[in-house]
């Protein structure tokens, strides 16, 4: 099937993305965003809040040894992360239903630049401290009745489009 061992993968060029964690308590949602990373490559997870880091025997079920070979952090604060990033020189956005967001197929990405995407709790979303200090917020355009979707589902959806736009 083509793929590489995950000795490959840890020194692969990886997508110029960073994907923040916001206090999501699923560790399946975990599991399965560290799964989703692997399939594009992207640089990094970093943890925050409540959220579970590895190792962990639930998070493995979704991830399915992801765990291993996407590189991840544990930050306290996702205030922290975001400022940390936008100081690393990041463009860092919340994917977050807010006033002024762009819809994600209006989005304009500079294939130079690095990014960094927050997703929050499954309630609550993105932290509002968090929101305020990223450069702008990621709506995914939804045409049912339900105005939300799971966590990893939108992580999936936003990691995808970052790929196919940043992609070298």
């Amino acid at each position: 099937m083509g793929r590489i061992s995950p000795e490959e993968f840890k020194v692969a060029p990886k997508l110029p993305l960073t994907v923040v964690l916001d206090n999501v308590r699923s560790l399946h949602n975990v599991g399965s965003v560290f799964r989703t990373a692997d399939a594009f490559r992207i640089e990094r997870l970093v943890l925050c809040g409540i959220t579970a880091v590895p190792p962990h025997p639930e998070l493995h079920k979704t991830a399915l040894g992801a765990e291993f070979t996407v590189d991840w952090q544990r930050v306290d604060n996702p205030v922290e992360a975001v400022e940390n990033l936008r100081s690393a020189g990041y463009t860092v956005f919340a994917v977050e239903q807010a006033e002024g967001s762009v819809m994600l197929d209006r989005l304009q990405l500079d294939p130079s630049r690095k990014y960094a995407v927050v997703l929050g709790n499954e309630v609550k979303g993105v932290q509002q401290e968090a929101i305020d200090r990223c450069d702008g917020c990621i709506e995914i355009p939804q045409h049912g009745t339900k105005h939300s979707l799971n966590v990893s589902v939108a992580a999936g959806i936003v990691l995808w489009d970052f790929y196919c736009r940043l992609r070298r």
